[in-house]
């Protein structure tokens, strides 16, 4: 099977970029399941009950997100009731919402999705690595296909998670950053693995933001809003091809994919 993961969505332009891309995408190589992570879909920062239905609309399966979770109020109500909407899984107990779920298609084994948040240079939630180590074992009574978003700033840190789960899981992708690496590869055990799969979004840009507030606020330490840019829009992910059978990957491609003129 083929899994389609999507990097950040950035905005107004991310989301255009999945709505006209992701149909293409999914017809073009037979893809299976389309994960994207959607924590900076509403206006740069955070999701909203209309922003998570337009990526839904995109043919999006699975919505992950990240640190910027709690931007937008309407998250709660996301949490609560709908079951396509994963956040990080290392948030304490009694917090609203899923860190995983799992996808059930007709014809398919069905497939856990995973999302969890690192620490290190980010808001510190409970521990990252025994989190996920205690997830992946409940989730393997129910199916070997596991896909992890570990969303988090040191490389170093989504590395480790991945040699920890390695043969444990399908894939490992990082998310955050918003620079997509080429570091590629399937480790012994049958994990896929990519430090950071980018971002879709406008790329004339700082990560996504107008240049000139960015540039501002490094040079005079002062307060700037940071608007969401607009031009050279690309979809940025990964295609990763599973063995339906094993759970291990047999595949993993980077993305990168411009918006044609319209």
């Amino acid at each position: 099977m083929k899994v389609l993961f999507i990097g950040d969505v950035v905005g107004e332009p991310g989301r255009r970029a999945v709505r006209h891309l992701v149909p293409q995408l999914r017809q073009q190589h037979a893809v299976d399941l389309v994960i994207a992570n959607g924590e900076n879909a509403a206006g740069g920062s955070g999701v909203t009950l209309a922003t998570a239905a337009e990526l839904f609309a995109g043919t999006v399966d699975i919505i992950t997100s990240g640190d910027h979770l709690w931007d937008q109020k309407e998250v709660v109500t996301l949490l609560h009731n709908e079951p396509r909407f994963v956040r990080p899984l290392n948030y304490p107990p009694g917090v609203p919402g899923q860190g995983s779920t799992i996808f059930r298609k007709e014809h398919l084994p069905p497939v856990a999705i995973i999302n969890i948040q690192g620490r290190v240079f980010m808001p510190e939630l409970e521990n990252p690595f025994l989190a996920l180590r205690a997830e992946v074992a409940r989730l393997q009574a129910t199916t070997r296909i596991i896909f992890v978003d570990v969303h988090a700033e040191a490389t170093s840190e989504k590395i480790a998670l991945a040699r920890m789960v390695d043969g444990e899981v399908s894939a490992v992708v990082g998310t955050h950053t918003h620079v997509q690496t080429a570091d590629e590869q399937i480790f012994p055990g049958g994990t896929a693995y990519l430090t950071d799969a980018g971002f879709t979004g406008p790329h004339e840009s700082v990560l996504g933001r107008k240049i000139e507030p960015v540039l501002k606020r490094f040079l005079t330490n002062t307060p700037q809003r940071f608007e969401v840019a607009s031009n050279h829009v690309r979809l940025q992910g990964v295609l990763v091809e599973i063995d339906a059978a094993s759970g291990k990957a047999t595949g993993i491609r980077r993305l990168s994919e411009p918006m044609p003129a319209m």
